[in-house]
């Protein structure tokens, strides 16, 4: 395998990554007041990530979050910047990949170029890179920011600050760039990334623009929606691929979950509906609707259709129940075409020993995943 077929594959067989998604925010993806949620304190970040790289987990994946969404917890207000913190992760680790989730109109493509190579180099090619175009005007105004480009105009400043940045990554050893937002004179980046292949690309998008954009420049698209039904999900995998074919690429899909695992099924249904229902943090919820132009008045019942969806993981796969159980729903999204899932816990630190311990052995026995690390 070459080095950048080896990225792609995040440098293991496994036929569904796993990954851990949003560890890098307090509260994680959980918007919830339940005293044992994530704080996503250093000691800790640290701590999960050798843990999750000895039991083999693949990848982890932070969000780039500047700002929090209030709320009784403020949820995800204290966050580590990604690539700081991917290079924090990737120093403690030795087989994983780790991301890093990047607001491309927010950083210079030059200063993201020479800190994303810093970052592939303490990895020695185990980094990657998640585009996002943005959205919050919150954060946006945090960087002085006044306005938000019309969204379209925001992906054609997108596709040029990677293009930008594949230059600057390639083996020009000096040139000018110059496009419709960008005028970039005399570039001079080294050293190069890691074995001379570039870091793995991963993108999600959901508008026609959006997800052109990660057709054209992506190893990985992320897919953040919670699917009406499985087909739906399998239907969406094929398509994202047979679009990625036409253009002479080979996409993998991804897409998110939250686990809560248990020895028994209501062990697990009882604490997910503890931390969803009962310790739910709605004004959280409340603010990030807010944000996104959702108001009650217009449609109460869908305003609450939305507020219940985001405390009960914002997007994706919920896996709740025995060990058994999850691995068999991990098994029915790969079946779907999914190549890999980042997924959170309430509390990472506390719930991966069992997941590792329960689950990973049985999608092993399926055939999913490679032995275990050391085996």
């Amino acid at each position: 395998m070459d080095a950048m077929q080896s990225r792609i594959a995040m440098h293991n067989g496994n036929q569904l990554k796993l990954g851990l998604f949003g560890a890098n925010c307090s509260n994680g993806r959980a918007m919830t007041t339940a005293p044992e949620r994530w704080t996503a304190s250093w000691d800790d970040c640290e701590a999960l990530a050798e843990l999750a790289d000895a039991v083999g987990i693949d990848f982890m994946l932070p969000i780039g979050r500047w700002r929090g969404y209030r709320g009784a917890t403020d949820h995800q207000g204290a966050t580590l910047e990604s690539i700081a913190w991917a290079c924090g992760m990737l120093a403690r680790t030795r087989r994983m990949t780790v991301l890093a989730t990047v607001h491309a109109p927010l950083i210079n493509p030059v200063l993201a170029a020479k800190q994303m190579v810093t970052a592939d180099l303490i990895g020695r090619g185990r980094f990657g890179l998640n585009i996002v175009i943005g959205w919050n005007d919150g954060e946006f105004g945090m960087f002085g920011v006044k306005k938000q480009a019309e969204h379209d105009a925001r992906y054609a400043y997108g596709q040029e600050w990677i293009d930008a940045i594949l230059r600057m990554w390639g083996p020009e050893e000096e040139f000018d760039f110059l496009g419709e937002y960008l005028d970039l004179k005399g570039l001079r980046v080294k050293p190069k990334p890691y074995g001379g292949a570039r870091p793995l690309i991963m993108n999600a998008g959901s508008s026609p623009t959006g997800r052109a954009y990660a057709l054209r420049n992506s190893d990985a698209f992320f897919t953040a929606v919670r699917y009406a039904s499985l087909a739906d999900a399998a239907r969406d995998a094929a398509e994202v691929k047979a679009a990625g074919q036409l253009m002479g690429r080979n996409i993998g899909v991804y897409t998110v979950g939250e686990v809560v695992c248990r020895p028994t099924r209501s062990e697990a249904q009882d604490y997910f509906h503890y931390w969803t229902e009962e310790a739910a943090d709605w004004g959280a919820a409340d603010y990030m609707l807010g944000l996104k132009g959702v108001k009650r008045a217009d449609d109460p019942s869908l305003y609450d259709a939305k507020r219940r969806a985001l405390i009960h993981g914002q997007s994706g796969f919920p896996m709740i129940g025995t060990p058994d159980d999850v691995a068999g729903e991990l098994a029915q999204i790969s079946a779907a075409g999914f190549d890999g899932i980042g997924f959170s816990f309430l509390n990472y630190l506390r719930e991966l020993p069992y997941f590792a311990q329960e689950v990973l052995p049985r999608l092993r026995r399926m055939g999913l995943r490679e032995s275990a690390p050391g085996a």
